[in-house]
């Protein structure tokens, strides 16, 4: 594993009171509240997630599943250079301005009418930055006169959205010890609040808040057992208790990491954030439930405290991670009213809980298998563990037993957010059916080197797909419809009034959907695999839809024979946007 890392990392060299139909011009840009609004205001997009919700849901119907077919691209803007792998960004627009962030930590400013670039910035990186999944960032945020986004080599960056020019830049954690960033960042109250990447190297998830302003640090709160916040610059109380749930010192390198980003709920006034692997990856070496690895947080923006908290997959072993995207939705469940949130997670399994105290309410498998546990125990909220499909500790020098695990590491979903529809009441999963051979080797803790203990093989294990678009009901857990597709899945989704669904493929295609039935409706080859978050918005009383295109992420990197059936899809770096042509 750690010469499949190296080989790998060696290539890269809503509730709001008020409604607004438009975007309310502040004297330097968007507010906080604004940025609340993000759900109901259709002439801009401000947030990752189209609002706090992240529910990825436009009330627009102007395009809508009559008319679709007839989209047509208004442009498409290259980011150019040498710099076209891995473009994961969800476009924000502003102010005739569509901002995106590339591959290799890169920012672009594009005119939304033309297309035309009105600046570029590129961040200086080391040579010695350590992404474990490919060089992708996927998005920014806006605030003010500032958009502000994360790089490669753990830093915080805000530049002044009209200019490119930096306003602060703030080192968020050591890229030498395996740090990275790539998620967008979230504001909160006239706060920055952001994770950070590394879980594979040993280090430490944190989730932060900072003045959006001024960059300073407000709080830092670790989100591995044993570990200490911090508020105001003084301690602000242990993460857990100490070796509760870690053995000896695992904790100081516990992994964990908060690689995603996070969603909010303005009404509970909680930040919900997932949170990654436990490190190693040899879960053998470290016996408990390993709090507050794969787990959902609910942490208090004001001072970071966590308010609840619930984990997926207790005492990983198969790197599924928790750092899935957790959105709150309102749903009527057994003739009760309740607030709720959903998460589809790697490890296979569809959740809802109440958001406001993290009470288990469900667990559905939303992929064709699940070989490492068989449900979820209503009472408790726990897997049902197939204790046979834990990969074996290793004798000595010598590999531990090799298990056939599904889904694969690279999970029933990965990174791709996935939406809800206010019109339908359904989810939208980009979802992966494929699983793995793993096993356990030994393994020891060195600064800035895979922790992992692991290896594997990813398999198919169905003839005809890998990818599955599949709409869920959350309050049944039944699977309504699905649309397969033969490579992975690997982009994010957006669902609007209009019903309709849409996302894109590696084959190069955005495609739309009905978002009732799953009929195809329309697709456009976008000339590479397209692997970012497409967004919409209205603009001089139209309706326009945007995407990245650019192929790369994890898959090409960890795929295995898996990657080598999709090796030729050309990589890519460009902004698309469509229309429906005027009559």
């Amino acid at each position: 594993m750690k010469s499949r890392l190296k080989r790998g990392l060696g290539s890269l060299a809503m509730t709001v009171a008020i409604a607004f139909a438009a975007p309310v011009m502040a004297a330097d840009g968007p507010t906080s509240q604004d940025i609340l609004n993000d759900a109901q205001s259709t002439g801009d997009v401000l947030s990752y997630g189209l609002g706090p919700w992240a529910q990825r849901f436009s009330p627009m119907t102007q395009v809508n599943s009559d008319n679709v077919a007839g989209l047509v691209p208004v442009f498409a803007s290259s980011l150019g250079g040498e710099k076209q792998r891995g473009q994961e960004s969800q476009p924000l627009v502003y102010d005739g301005t569509i901002y995106v962030t590339g591959s290799y930590s890169r920012v672009f400013a594009f005119d939304s009418h033309t297309g035309e670039k009105k600046w570029e910035y590129d961040a200086r990186l080391p040579d010695g930055i350590m992404p474990c999944c490919d060089v992708v960032n996927r998005g920014a945020a806006i605030h003010g006169d500032k958009i502000i986004f994360a790089t490669l080599d753990a830093h915080l960056i805000a530049l002044n959205r009209l200019t490119g020019k930096v306003i602060w830049n703030k080192t968020i954690a050591d890229y030498q010890a395996g740090y990275s960033a790539t998620a967008a960042p979230l504001i909160v109250n006239d706060k920055v609040i952001y994770g950070n990447s590394g879980g594979e190297f040993g280090i430490v998830g944190r989730v932060e808040a900072r003045d959006v302003n001024t960059g300073e640090l407000i709080w830092s709160r670790p989100t591995v057992e044993g570990n200490i916040g911090m508020l105001n610059g003084k301690p602000n109380g242990m993460t857990g208790t100490l070796n509760a749930s870690w053995p000896g010192d695992m904790w100081k390198t516990g992994g964990g990491a908060t690689w995603l980003g996070g969603t909010y709920d303005p009404g509970t006034n909680l930040i919900y954030i997932g949170t990654g692997n436990p490190g190693p990856w040899n879960s053998n070496m470290r016996p408990g439930d390993n709090l507050y690895t794969a787990s959902t947080l609910a942490i208090d923006p004001d001072t970071g405290v966590i308010k609840w908290h619930y984990q997926t997959t207790p005492h990983d072993g198969w790197d599924f991670d928790g750092v899935n995207e957790f959105i709150p939705f309102d749903a009527t469940i057994g003739g009760k009213p309740m607030k709720l949130g959903a998460k589809a997670d790697r490890n296979g399994y569809f959740f809802v809980l109440d958001r406001t105290n993290g009470k288990f309410i469900s667990a559905n498998k939303f992929v064709m298998e699940t070989t490492w546990a068989n449900g979820y125990n209503p009472k408790t909220g726990r897997p049902n563990f197939i204790d046979e499909d834990r990969p074996g500790a290793p004798n000595g020098a010598e590999k531990g037993k090799t298990v056939f695990a599904s889904p694969s590491f690279l999970g029933g979903k990965n990174w791709m957010p996935m939406a809800y529809s206010q019109a339908t009441g359904l989810f939208y999963i980009p979802s992966n059916d494929w699983g793995m051979d793993i096993w356990n080797e030994p393994i020891a803790y060195k600064k800035g080197a895979a922790y992992l203990g692991a290896e594997f093989t990813i398999k198919p294990i169905a003839p005809d797909h890998i990818g599955v678009l599949r709409a869920m009901d959350p309050t049944t857990g039944k699977i309504v419809w699905e649309y397969k597709n033969k490579a992975p899945l690997w982009g994010g989704v957006l669902t609007t009034a209009g019903n309709l669904v849409f996302t894109g493929t590696p084959e190069g295609y955005l495609k739309a959907f009905d978002a009732k039935t799953g009929k195809e409706l329309w697709k456009f080859q976008t000339g590479s695999g397209v692997v970012g978050s497409p967004i919409t918005w209205e603009q001089d009383g139209e309706q326009y839809i945007a995407v990245m295109s650019g192929w790369g992420g994890a898959v090409p990197l960890w795929g295995g024979e898996v990657a080598k059936t999709f090796k030729d899809i050309s990589q890519g770096g460009s902004l698309w946007v469509f229309k429906l042509p005027k009559h």
